[in-house]
């Protein structure tokens, strides 16, 4: 399956805990004033990949903890971000994926490929990238607004519910 991207990091420690294979998607309409990653904004921009490729990359690599869905926005292209997603899980690894939609947003516009994606994710690290709320003490993100929701109790408990990180405590 056919997907923009604006690059994929095969060893990132930054996008999630342990080694990942990080896929930046292409396309964001959020436009967060300061982005680290504004070259991703043009939906027309970066190149076409397919799943199927990354898909090898991750089964080529035991060295992976986990897959991160990060952009761009993702939730614009969740139906091929949902292919990586389940076959990331089929081979063991964990799911984290970044959006500048809020949990709220995406449950309130009830689209059911954006849900999917959603409930494909294990950790979800949600909201716009705030330049005044920047900080570098964080862990897996950029900016103090932005929550990293454990999706699965999340799903469980019908509310949000943060995920901890046992290394940092």
């Amino acid at each position: 399956m056919r997907i923009s991207l604006s690059g994929i990091a095969g060893d990132s420690i930054v996008d999630g805990p342990g080694i990942r294979l990080a896929v930046f998607t292409q396309g964001c309409p959020h436009h967060c004033p300061g982005c680290h990653n504004p070259h991703t904004h043009d939906p027309e921009g970066g190149f076409w990949g397919n799943t199927e490729d990354i898909v090898a990359a991750m089964a080529e690599n035991p060295l992976l903890d986990g897959i991160t869905l990060s952009g761009g926005e993702p939730f614009l292209q969740p139906v091929a971000c949902l292919a990586l997603a389940k076959e990331a899980h089929r081979l063991g690894l964990n799911v984290w994926t970044y959006t500048g939609y809020t949990w709220e947003e995406l449950f309130a516009e009830n689209n059911a490929e954006r849900l999917a994606l959603l409930w494909e994710t294990d950790v979800l690290i949600d909201g716009p990238f705030l330049l005044a709320e920047r900080s570098l003490d964080l862990h897996f993100k950029g900016s103090r607004n932005q929550r990293t929701i454990d999706v699965q109790k999340s799903m469980e408990k019908r509310e949000v519910v943060l995920w901890e990180d046992a290394s940092v405590q």
